[in-house]
């Protein structure tokens, strides 16, 4: 009977992402937080549109896609939205066109993420002041539809691309950071949005490194919703891997504490945005990484991680971003100005 491991190395998926994905000692983060040990597994350095954590799930995603022959894909997100556009540069790398439903704020300049759409030509359904997520997939069922009567053969993928398969991306991180750090207990912690990731991770701790801790940082909706959307999908990726589903009711384990308004930046996200941009040279962005970093600054002052067991970030992307806020929010350097002296006269 084949393992896990085997089974997973079996299901179709299409290579998008740079694997593996370095682990980084973050040696004066860790004393400014007076943890023992804090790595970085930067999974912004995936390769695929600046990086980041899409990358791993979309290798599953657009299996089926290419497998049933569509000739466009159709996904949704926020404005800023990290999944779509790295799903427009997985398209655009396969020779797939691409539609993107998104919503928030009205805009006038493409900045961040909303530039890098454009630069990848996804045509864009934008919901002004609405990115609830139900708003959200009836505009994509709806555009779906249409593409079908005009004869083209769509692909609606799920918000953050997390489905079942995609999940399996993070089964597979896990194994991966298995193997890069040895047995041993590790706390591991992770932003959580769509839940995929977190998903996967639990599910593949479960597999492939049973000492690790699994510490989930919500970026948009409460620990009930997210512990229930992340069963759902456990129990979808393990039945592409043919096993139970592991009891997870009562053990996952995420904050909703840290995340403010969705899309907008909060003070301890930038107080998380400098100390690693200074104490270490690593870019977070405000919607997601300086969050869930922030969530962690939180857990570890509060003495909520045990200082003695290793913490392993999961730097998850999203540095487009950072160039959709204004310069002001971190600009805060003295510059000393010195004009140019005029050429002397002989």
């Amino acid at each position: 009977m084949k393992s896990a491991g085997e089974v997973l190395d079996a299901i179709g998926r299409v290579p998008l992402a740079e694997l593996p994905t370095p682990l980084q000692e973050a040696p004066r983060l860790a004393r400014h937080l007076c943890l023992s040990r804090l790595l970085l597994k930067r999974d912004d350095a995936t390769g695929l549109a600046m990086g980041g954590n899409k990358a791993r799930k979309l290798e599953y995603d657009f299996a089926p896609i290419l497998q049933r022959g569509c000739d466009v894909v159709v996904t949704v997100g926020g404005a800023q939205s990290n999944h779509a556009v790295m799903t427009a540069a997985a398209a655009r790398r396969l020779g797939i066109d691409v539609k993107l439903v998104l919503g928030g704020p009205d805009f006038t300049r493409f900045r961040g993420n909303l530039l890098l759409d454009s630069l990848y030509g996804a045509e864009l359904r934008y919901l002004v002041d609405d990115d609830d997520n139900d708003s959200l997939a009836a505009a994509m069922d709806a555009w779906v539809r249409e593409l079908e009567e005009e004869g083209r053969r769509p692909y609606a993928l799920p918000i953050g691309g997390s489905t079942g398969a995609g999940a399996l991306g993070y089964v597979r991180a896990m194994r991966e950071l298995a193997s890069q750090l040895g047995e041993g207990p590790v706390q591991v912690v992770t932003a959580v949005g769509s839940c995929g990731t977190f998903a996967g991770l639990n599910l593949g701790a479960r597999l492939f490194l049973p000492s690790a801790r699994v510490v989930g940082i919500s970026v948009s909706r409460t620990t009930v919703r997210i512990v229930e959307r992340t069963i759902e999908l456990v129990a979808e990726s393990a039945g592409l891997l043919g096993i139970e589903p592991p009891p997870l009711a009562g053990s996952l384990e995420c904050h909703d504490r840290f995340h403010g308004e969705y899309g907008v930046a909060t003070d301890s996200g930038t107080e998380a945005i400098l100390a690693c941009a200074r104490l270490e040279g690593v870019l977070l962005d405000p919607i997601y990484t300086g969050k869930s970093m922030a969530g962690l600054f939180a857990l570890a002052r509060d003495g909520s991680l045990d200082p003695s067991v290793p913490v392993v970030f999961l730097h998850t992307g999203g540095l487009p971003i950072l160039f959709a806020f204004d310069e002001e929010s971190w600009a805060s350097s003295p510059v000393t100005r010195i004009p140019l002296r005029a050429p002397e006269e002989k």
